[in-house]
């Protein structure tokens, strides 16, 4: 694993995501505001592509079937019968220089 350079930082607007393609697979960055987070970018569930999810707090909703995803544990908090049952993948994330990097 190392550090990856993704892309500058404005260009993921806050409360967004964006996919990039690494050799780990398909990630999903998202700017939460006052960070970034990364996880894999795939539902647990069905595997929809969470980088076009809605986000809200340190959530987001799978666009497919509104699975609602933590951003910080990768865990599935909705719907609730799946809780701690279900996860994805986190990664850790940077900004260097104005940057994104992901540890992959």
């Amino acid at each position: 694993m190392k550090w990856t350079r993704i892309t500058p930082a404005d260009n993921i607007p806050a409360r967004e995501g964006r996919s990039v393609e690494l050799s780990e697979g398909s990630l999903a960055i998202f700017n939460l505001g006052e960070r970034f987070v990364a996880i894999e970018n795939r539902c647990p569930h069905n595997g929809g592509p969470l980088a076009d999810g809605l986000v809200g707090g340190t959530t987001v909703h799978c666009p497919l079937h509104n699975w609602k995803i933590c951003l910080e544990s990768g865990e599935v908090s909705k719907p609730c019968s799946q809780h701690g049952e279900f996860r994805v993948k986190t990664f850790p994330v940077r900004v260097e220089n104005g940057i994104v990097e992901v540890f992959a």
